[in-house]
Formats: structure tokens, sequence, C-alpha cells
């Protein structure tokens, strides 16, 4: 009776907290969403990046090197990526939401102001300057682009998400699907997922926050980048500024990415009960019950 009555207690707390830190993603990423670098081919690293998830290759190739000098910040672990990651990255890759895509072959990216939806591009996409994602106030909007070959970005481009719906987690998604390869020029400050057919590269000082990086059918070159997922993508306002950038963020906010190993106040609560609950139980365990 008595280890019944604490069973239902840890669920009765840990569930609001689950619900708390429950956030929205790219559809369909699956066991891919731990990941902040996956690449098939494995995973390369040159200076202190500091990434914030999982960081894998795969089965066969399971390579990672350069960590570290690189930090994978904890509870972010460096393993195989697993045959179920792949395929559920594969799948995100090929979502396509309802709604007519709008097409914008032979447009940059840079300059333009873009509302939720999915964006279409027969080739190559460019991005020089600034794109602004406008998530008309709605918290859990969600931007698709497919590209048929490649994403590259100059140096010093930048994503930027206006108007998100409220404080706190940001519940939508941003995702690139890179028909072949994805590069990231020095120091970009980069929006969303990025799941490629061929291999990714981020150049020095790159950054990506509120995404990831997959390479499905080859490698991800890293050089002393800095990459958050989904659960570390925080929105401040309901006209608020999101970006991958970190910095002050005036009168609107931003997203910054961590900077040091110290989990979110609601991860650090909910690991801190599970720490507690486990001690608890183990006494329990050793108790006889009558």
């Amino acid at each position: 009776m008595r280890l019944r009555n604490f069973l239902m207690l840890v669920l009765v707390l840990v569930l609001p907290l689950l619900a708390v830190s429950a956030y929205a993603d790219t559809p369909g990423i699956g066991d891919a969403g731990v990941y902040a670098v996956l690449g098939e081919a494995g995973v390369t690293n040159t200076g202190p990046s500091v990434i914030h998830g999982d960081v894998g290759g795969s089965i066969g190739t399971p390579s990672v090197g350069g960590f570290p000098p690189g930090t994978v910040v904890l509870p972010g672990v460096i393993m195989t990526g697993s045959v179920t990651a792949f395929s559920d990255a594969t799948t995100a890759f090929g979502f396509t939401p309802g709604g007519t895509p709008t097409n914008l072959s032979g447009q940059n990216l840079g300059g333009l102001t873009l509302s939720p939806g999915v964006y279409t591009f027969s080739s190559t996409a460019q991005l020089s300057g600034k794109l602004t994602l406008d998530a008309g106030n709605n918290n859990n909007a969600q931007w698709v682009f497919q590209i048929g070959s490649g994403l590259n970005t100059a140096s010093a481009s930048s994503v930027v998400l206006t108007n998100a719906g409220g404080n706190g987690l940001f519940g939508g998604g941003i995702t690139w699907e890179v028909g072949s390869a994805a590069t990231l020029g020095t120091t970009t400050t980069f929006l969303g997922t990025i799941i490629s057919n061929a291999g990714d590269t981020l150049a020095t000082g790159a950054t990506i926050g509120c995404g990831r990086v997959i390479a499905l059918h080859a490698s991800v070159t890293l050089d002393t980048n800095l990459i958050n997922t989904p659960a570390d993508c925080i929105s401040s306002g309901g006209t608020g500024t999101t970006t991958g950038s970190g910095g002050t963020g005036g009168t609107g906010g931003t997203v910054t990415p961590p900077i040091s190993p110290v989990p979110e106040p609601g991860t650090f609560a909910l690991l801190s009960f599970g720490l507690v609950a486990l001690l608890a139980l183990r006494k329990l365990c050793l108790i006889p019950l009558n």
C-alpha cells in the first residue's frame, strides 16, 4: 500500500513538469529529435564548439572526432546514431504539410519576411543578409523549406523569428529539407533544423538555434559552432524577436543559446525530483511492506 501511494505521488508531481517541458518540433523527427548533430558518415569538429543535445554518427560509421576541444553539454552525449533515428530523420525530410507551397526559386532569402507555410526552391537556396520569419502571434507556427539542391548562407547572415505568440517555449518548428549539401557561412546565426541528403558544413562561428543539423548520407563538419535544440528555444513577448545569435533583446526579447551546461529551471526541477524519488523508492523497497 505504501509503495502504491508513493508511485501515485510521483505521477502527480512529475506529469505537470513534463507538460511544462513539452514543445513542438519538426514534424516526424521522432527518435532523431534528441540529436543536435547527426551525420551518417560521422561528425568532425574543430575548435571549442558547444553542442546542446546528442552528437552521433551512423551504426556503420560511428566516428565522432574533435570532442574535446568541442563540448557536448550534459545531459547530451556522444553516441552512435540508431537505425530508428536515421529512419525518423528521413521521414521528417520527406514531410510535406498541407496547403499550397510558395515557389521562391531564384530569389535570395535575404531581405524577405515570410509567414508560416511551405516554401520551395527548384535548385539552390541562397541567404545573404537577414531572413525574417513572422509568426503572426502564433506560438505554434511552422515553416518548411523544400530545397532541390544546396543551401548556402553568406558570412554574417541571419534568420530571425518575430511575433511569437507569447512567453516561454516556442512551440513551432522551422525545417530545412535540403536536396544536397548545406553550408552555413562564417558567423551565420541560423534558426531551425537542417536535414540534408549530402554533407553539412558549419563555418567558423556559425550558430544554430531552435534546431539541429542532420546529414542523411554524409558527414557533418563543425568549426567553433554553437548549436541548441528546440528544447532550448525560448520566445519572449508576443511581439518579440527570436534569434539564434544570443545577446540582449532590447524591447522585443531574443532566444539566447545556453552558454554554460546549466539545465533550464524546469529540467533541473524534474531531474532533482527524479533523484529524490529514486532514493525514496529505494528506501521503501528496503522496508518490508505489510
